[in-house]
């Protein structure tokens, strides 16, 4: 079988898995600010039902709390389906390496 597209660009880019992994559990935990958005946002559901106008709404978004995990990165390797949202936190992850190694981001077309 032939190598997926993902599995290729890892391999000319040096990327190790266990790095991509670690990477992505990192940037996508949940830290207290992202609690304290989710909160707001339930505040303000809260009080649009009991009619009260006073609670700011929160704009911006939180972290997503779940990294990639093994098995998605091994489907990704071998070319099989994968969510959005997974390709999603795949690329942000190899982007952030790739800024480490001072070379350029890719899209999300050039890894699937």
């Amino acid at each position: 079988m032939a190598e997926s597209k993902f599995a290729q660009f890892i391999a000319a880019r040096k990327l190790d898995p266990r790095r991509i992994l670690a990477e992505s559990h990192r940037l996508e935990k949940l830290k207290p600010e992202d609690r304290v958005i989710r909160l707001n946002k339930r505040r303000a559901r809260k009080a649009g039902a009991e009619g009260d106008a006073n609670v700011a709404k929160e704009t911006r978004k939180p972290r997503s709390g779940r990294p990639v995990t093994q098995r998605a990165l091994e489907a990704a390797v071998q070319g099989a389906e994968l969510s959005g949202a997974t390709k999603t936190r795949i690329l942000r992850a190899v982007n952030h390496l790739l800024e480490l190694k001072k070379q350029e981001k890719v899209d999300l077309r050039l890894l699937f």
